[in-house]
């Protein structure tokens, strides 16, 4: 975990005034090049003022980053995984999606006793169980109504669920995919719920070839309303992150580093906020919409779009902006090894949670059920150890005389 160097909010804040100290580029990078970052000063108290903290993932430095209030600082949390990507969570689960597999938590409060004294956790999200899915490219996911959970499987170009016996369950694909086959045909990577059921999605391109959506990137991106098939939106540059949120369609067009709403109905497009960067994740807390940026480096497949002439800086990091007004309030950017962001997910009424995935507390920390946990009695403490006795002690203390 990390406290993070605080920047001046009133300062300009499309730039930090953050310089690297030089570095011999030979060694290799410390932990503060590695996961540093800087905030503005008032990031902390935005998040209390909210009630909730934000998870990121980011693939590509194989992470899951919790920032956190503590203090006057933002403490990112650092757990590593394999290829971290979509992500759903609340006050009770978490759910990510990874390389291969989507691992579930449970939250146990009650572990936060064990982990500090005084407790300093208000929620500890345990793992419980795996699904291993196969490499399938997994990007957003998100709970229907009834609680299962529901992603993108974009390799396959389709949405899916999970059953006790499947790799993944196909449920819905584009009308303009043929059939299922591991080619990644449209770049499918965007869901939104609305009313507890996946409704809108989307897509880099409308198109059913072998990643037949490089050829149109630009502007080929496409916004689908999958209970009626239809595209409510075309000509999006990289469209990421749909949600349905205060009555209204947001979607994240990548290309532009821009926040935008559009109507469900006749599919225009209004521009709230533009961020400076790539910008993929989104979620909300009250006002404030919180965006992940990503750098674009010379190697992504995300080049050749408009963002990349704009965005000579090339963030990486949440930029939190008042939907309202479009101005952003605060932001924080990672400075070191962090470079991509994928999902960005606000946990309401958790400030300081914890996730365990491995090691000794994840050994000895059960959840039963309530029936059986009423009968449940902590272990004897073991009896207090009692000298040697016997020949053999005697003879050993005679030849130490």
């Amino acid at each position: 975990m990390r406290d993070n160097a605080v920047v001046n909010e009133e300062a300009n804040i499309a730039a930090t005034g953050y310089s690297a100290p030089a570095t011999d580029t030979t060694a290799e990078p410390s932990v503060e090049q590695a996961l540093g970052s800087v905030h503005t000063a008032n990031f902390p108290d935005l998040l209390r003022e909210l009630g909730g903290c934000v998870l990121v993932s980011t693939y590509q430095a194989g992470k899951l980053v919790i920032l956190r209030p503590d203090g006057k600082s933002i403490n990112t949390h650092f757990r590593t995984f394999n290829r971290p990507m979509g992500m759903a969570a609340n006050r009770q689960r978490l759910m990510l999606g990874a390389l291969m597999e989507i691992v579930e938590f449970r939250n146990m409060p009650d572990v936060a006793r064990r982990l500090h004294d005084p407790p300093v956790h208000d929620a500890v999200y345990m793992a419980r169980r795996g699904h291993i899915t196969g490499h399938i490219d997994i990007h957003e996911m998100a709970w229907d109504a009834d609680g299962a959970i529901w992603f993108v499987n974009t390799l396959f170009s389709c949405l899916c669920t999970l059953d006790t016996k499947s790799s993944f369950v196909p449920r819905w694909r584009p009308k303009f995919v043929s059939h299922y086959s591991p080619e990644d045909r449209c770049h499918l990577n965007g869901l939104a719920m609305r009313n507890g059921i996946p409704r809108y999605v989307t897509a880099l391109g409308e198109t059913n070839t072998h990643e037949g959506w490089r050829a149109n990137k630009r502007n080929g991106g496409v916004l689908i309303d999958i209970t009626t098939n239809r595209v409510i939106a075309r000509g999006l540059s990289m469209p990421h992150s749909p949600r349905w949120y205060d009555n209204r369609l947001w979607v994240l067009e990548s290309g532009r580093g821009a926040l935008c709403t559009i109507d469900v109905k006749t599919g225009e497009k209004i521009d709230v906020a533009r961020v400076p960067g790539f910008c993929r994740g989104l979620d909300f807390l009250g006002p404030i919409a919180f965006i992940g940026l990503s750098q674009l480096r010379a190697t992504t497949p995300f080049t050749d779009i408009p963002i990349t002439d704009d965005n000579i800086e090339r963030l990486s990091g949440v930029w939190a902006v008042h939907i309202h007004t479009g101005k952003t309030v605060a932001f924080l950017k990672f400075t070191g090894g962090v470079q991509e962001i994928f999902a960005v997910q606000a946990v309401p009424g958790v400030l300081f949670p914890e996730i365990v995935h491995e090691g000794e507390l994840l050994g000895n920390s059960y959840a039963l059920p309530d029936k059986a946990l009423k009968e449940v009695v902590a272990p004897a403490p073991p009896p207090p150890e009692t000298p040697p006795t016997g020949y053999a002690g005697a003879a050993a203390t005679e030849a130490a005389s």
